[in-house]
């Protein structure tokens, strides 16, 4: 049987590559890529220079892909199939840790994994390829939390709407394919305009990120970041959306001590050593040969810190901003 899968004959280019190798040159030991997905970041730094780099992925299709060209690198290179949060249990003493966030090309490319509003498939969205999928949210949860979703993490501004059509067509026939839901969606919404974003962009976004915990697993997979890299290390990190950038800006900010007070009334918070230090002191995005190239990469920023001698420290998600639902307030994980 014939399948739509990409393959991996050429090599991928992933956003913000040029400019990320730039902020972390000269490219040296052992890095880890802790979103592998078609390899991209990967042979960008095994050809600049790095002695080895370990690729994490929780798909397992991105090792599927590998298969064909990871020969290339003689030993250079290895593959870790699981989440980037746990990267400390990996590897310790790393000169550099690259993540680029969201979903991946070929994820999107494929009908079958759920992921895209403009190919017809199952409403799967999970990344690992288990769990509870998109299709199993749309069913289950209320409407008061299906519009939290689409709110907090979607920044769908007619998420009870939506949440209200979404709980009346359910009860009329399941929910179960991509097209139907966009469908659902797009009766919500006035029809888009040329130029701006399909109107079920937002939702697709806030049930993805909810199907994968994508936000816990950025707020983990930073504090895993800190413990794993060597002073003088590197954390370079390339988000697509607003929130994700606001947590990787709050939490350089927070190790680099840019954190300050309130306001000049507040009491002064005892100073502590910081974890890193700001290398891009702005986020980095791209450039007008870039955007031509992939337009793609539109939304992409990409922000880096280096590691500093001190220890880590215990931070709450709430300092580093990340969205929270209902249910999940005071379950906030330290590390």
């Amino acid at each position: 049987m014939t399948t739509d899968r990409p393959t991996s004959t050429g090599p991928h280019v992933p956003v913000l590559l040029r400019p990320l190798l730039k902020a972390v040159a000269p490219v040296t030991g052992r890095w880890l890529d802790g979103t592998f997905g078609a390899g991209g970041y990967s042979r960008g730094l095994l050809e600049a220079g790095a002695d080895h780099v370990i690729g994490v992925d929780r798909d397992p299709l991105a090792f599927e892909m590998a298969e064909g060209w990871i020969g290339d690198y003689a030993g250079r290179l290895s593959l870790q199939q699981g989440v980037f949060s746990r990267m400390d249990d990996y590897a310790q003493d790393l000169d550099g840790v690259v993540l680029d966030l969201g979903v991946s090309s070929m994820q999107l490319d494929l009908a079958e994994r759920g992921f895209s509003f403009m190919r017809d498939g199952p409403l799967d969205m999970r990344m690992s390829q288990d769990g509870p999928s998109a299709a199993d949210l749309v069913a289950e949860l209320d409407e008061a939390a299906l519009a939290d979703i689409l709110f907090l993490f979607g920044e769908e501004r007619a998420s009870r709407r939506i949440a209200r059509a979404i709980v009346k067509a359910r009860t009329e026939a399941p929910i179960t394919t991509t097209l139907q839901l966009a469908g659902i969606i797009e009766g919500c919404l006035p029809r888009s305009k040329p130029g701006q974003s399909h109107p079920a962009t937002r939702s697709f976004q806030g049930l993805r990120i909810a199907v994968n915990a994508e936000y816990e697993e950025l707020f983990e997979g930073l504090l895993a970041a800190e413990r794993a890299l060597k002073p003088g290390g590197l954390l370079a990190v390339v988000t697509f959306h607003s929130i994700e950038d606001r947590m990787v800006k709050r939490f350089f900010q927070h190790r680099a001590g840019k954190t300050g007070r309130a306001n000049r009334y507040a009491p002064e918070v005892e100073e502590t050593p910081s974890q890193f230090t700001l290398v891009t002191r702005k986020a980095v995005g791209p450039d007008d040969e870039e955007l031509t190239e992939n337009p793609r990469s539109r939304s992409a920023r990409l922000r880096v810190g280096r590691r500093t001698e001190a220890a880590p420290i215990a931070i709450s998600a709430k300092d580093i901003g990340m969205p929270q639902l209902k249910q999940a307030q005071g379950r906030d994980k330290r590390s």
